[in-house]
């Protein structure tokens, strides 16, 4: 389906953002003429970094709203750049996009994957995560981010270093130590900090990228098993797009009115 034949003029790309790729994006359409980018941001984030383009903050209102959104701004293409475990922002994103007659494309990094002398346990949620831990170890290395750690909670056995940007909202479980910080981590910090902490066992989301991986490479090192819990499915007959070059690649086709 091919935007408006106008498109190239002004065209209006709506990137929903929260991750590094987002921001990328961002740039680099910004940057090129007659392009004009809004970066929509949940507002979870308490201090966004600087962004290219325009910048919007709060929810849509499910589907609908964004339906709405896409219309009343005349946008001609949508880019969902958000974190892989954001599923309920991919599924309005793609049934908005669809109402519209909007091209849409969603941008994920390609997941992790297990390597020789990898232990990793493979999982659908952060519950199934914590059903498993007992069995695996008893000081548990926990980098899911801030948000449903509820899962763990009620595992008073364990002792849990949590490490996230922001802090983590409770209930948390009564042996937890709190480690705020962002990435990049190097592999020497990695394997220092599961050493200090004798760590003898990691859970993690299956993030993709570089930037948070070399606790995988530490952990794989000092034989150290690992829970990963897997992505999401994305919505039905939708492709995504492993890295900015991509969609760079996908708008240049769709934008010029030659269909995507």
């Amino acid at each position: 389906m091919s935007p408006h034949a106008h498109a190239h003029a002004h065209a209006h790309v709506l990137v929903l953002g929260g991750t590094a790729e987002a921001r990328e994006l961002a740039a680099a359409l910004a940057a090129r003429p007659g392009v004009r980018v809004t970066t929509s941001l949940a507002g979870r984030v308490s201090r966004p970094g600087a962004l290219e383009g325009d910048v919007r903050v709060g929810g849509f209102g499910g589907a609908e709203g964004l339906a709405r959104w896409l219309r009343t701004e005349r946008v001609d293409a949508l880019v969902d750049a958000t974190h892989p475990f954001a599923s309920g922002i991919t599924a309005n994103a793609v049934r908005a996009a669809t109402a519209v007659g909007v091209p849409a494309v969603v941008l994920r990094r390609p997941g992790w994957q297990a390597g020789p002398g990898d232990r990793w346990h493979s999982t659908t949620s952060l519950a199934e995560a914590a059903e498993l831990l007992p069995s695996l170890g008893r000081r548990v290395f926990l980098t899911t981010g801030r948000l449903g750690l509820t899962a763990f909670a009620p595992l008073r056995e364990l002792h849990f270093l949590v490490r996230s940007v922001e802090p983590p909202e409770p209930p948390l479980p009564p042996h937890t130590e709190v480690l705020l910080a962002r990435g990049p981590f190097t592999l020497e910090d990695e394997t220092a900090l599961l050493r200090e902490h004798a760590i003898d066992v990691l859970v993690t989301k299956d993030s993709g990228g570089a930037s948070t991986s070399a606790k995988l490479t530490a952990a794989r090192a000092l034989a150290v098993p690992v829970v990963v819990v897997r992505r999401p499915p994305l919505p039905e007959g939708v492709v995504p797009a492993a890295d900015v070059a991509e969609v760079l690649a996908w708008l240049e086709g769709g934008l010029s009115g030659t269909g995507s």
